[in-house]
């Protein structure tokens, strides 16, 4: 990775140094994960990220993601899954670990990469533990590999810039957890620190609205439906 990009850490003290937290980043390239993972490295904690539940089957992949602390998620909003967060949320707790959600859900499908509108899977993570949620803003992973484009190495050593924000205050909506509006309003607060950190990075204002793909026809793989 040092030899591919050269990422550069702004408010690195803002990463708790112990204790559980959820890290919510932008997403702009299938290369960020990487990136996003070797900061967090850098910055004294172990990256571990949420991964859809489905992946836990699979024979030896299952147990390296349990055994490397990853957490599992459900795609899908039901009374098991609901469970499922709020063990995933004591687990996190108990060990005092962090897990890296993006908010998104999947790479940003704004024409400009801005952040898009966000799902309420991290706040929800966060909420049901009293865990910080801190956002996260990088810039400069789509220079290695655009989004849907082909890796471009040459030349070495890329500039990446990665913002850490302050933990965004939710204590506004933890009185509503269940409530599909507090859930929202809230995932809303955490995508606007994410939009603010990228706006300064990028030196750019960040638009008014968020992209939302159900607006455009999109459905979360970015396709579009038939």
């Amino acid at each position: 990775m040092g030899l591919i990009c050269r990422v550069e850490i702004t408010g690195s003290e803002k990463l708790p140094r112990q204790g559980a937290f959820v890290l919510a980043p932008n997403h702009v390239s299938e290369f960020d994960p990487l990136v996003v993972a070797l900061a967090v490295w850098r910055m004294g904690r172990a990256p571990r990220f949420m991964a859809k539940e489905s992946l836990f089957r699979v024979p030896v992949l299952g147990w390296v993601l349990r055994a490397t602390g990853m957490v599992p998620v459900a795609r899908t909003a039901s009374a098991a899954a609901a469970r499922q967060t709020i063990e995933a949320s004591q687990t996190l707790v108990a060990h005092g670990r962090g897990v890296i959600v993006y908010p998104e859900g999947s790479l940003t499908r704004d024409p400009d990469l801005w952040p898009m509108r966000g799902k309420t899977g991290a706040v929800r993570l966060a909420m049901a533990g009293g865990i910080p949620v801190v956002p996260v803003a990088q810039w400069g992973v789509q220079e290695i590999l655009p989004r849907y484009g082909k890796l471009s190495l040459w030349p070495l050593r890329k500039r990446v810039r990665l913002a850490v924000g302050d933990a965004v205050d939710l204590s506004a909506y933890a009185a509503d957890t269940t409530q599909p509006a507090a859930l929202a309003a809230a995932t809303d607060a955490v995508m606007a620190e994410v939009a603010a950190l990228l706006a300064e990075i990028r030196g750019e204002k960040a638009p008014a609205a968020r992209w939302n793909p159900a607006d455009h026809g999109q459905k979360e793989t970015g396709r579009l439906e038939s």
